[in-house]
């Protein structure tokens, strides 16, 4: 399978991270580190799949999300964050998944591989219909902890959500 994916993260210890395990999966990774650069990184490139964080500088991720469907209704969409309760701007946005962090990276790995071989029709649909097919996966850091604690200590309790926070901790 070589399928280019667009893989847009403001941490580069993300993207490299990600990038080398796709890499090793087969696929073309091309890199951007905020909205603005994802943008043109579409431009001069046609990708199969558009992987991308929401809380990015320069050009936030709804911006740069909403021109790239605007201009490739047809690319699959998941957006990785570590934000809750953007499952429903996610769907209205036309995304096909919302992923929160930590990854959980061979889940990842399946749900890109249902998007790139899903039928045409199927993804037609997406575009008369938003919120069609949408997935949310939340965080369940448990397993990422485990294996966390069992190497290094953590000043914070792994596992749980902060109730002040919108995010995984």
């Amino acid at each position: 399978m070589n399928k280019k994916i667009l893989l847009v993260d403001d941490e580069r210890s993300i993207r490299e991270s990600l990038s080398k395990v796709l890499r090793a999966e087969g696929y073309e990774v091309v890199l951007a580190e905020d909205g603005q650069e994802a943008i043109e990184k579409h431009e001069a490139e046609q990708v199969d799949l558009l992987l991308m964080d929401i809380g990015l500088p320069v050009k936030d991720g709804w911006t740069a999300l909403a021109w790239l469907t605007a201009v490739d209704p047809l690319l699959p969409v998941i957006i990785i964050t570590g934000h809750w309760k953007e499952s429903e701007r996610a769907a209205a946005s036309r995304a096909d998944v919302l992923m929160e962090k930590p990854l959980d990276v061979p889940l990842l790995l399946r749900i890109m591989h249902e998007l790139l071989t899903e039928s045409p029709e199927v993804r037609a649909r997406r575009i008369h219909d938003p919120g069609f097919g949408f997935r949310h996966v939340p965080c369940d850091g448990t397993g990422f902890c485990e294996r966390l604690q069992k190497g290094y200590t953590t000043p914070y309790a792994c596992g749980e959500r902060s109730a002040s926070a919108d995010h995984c901790v």
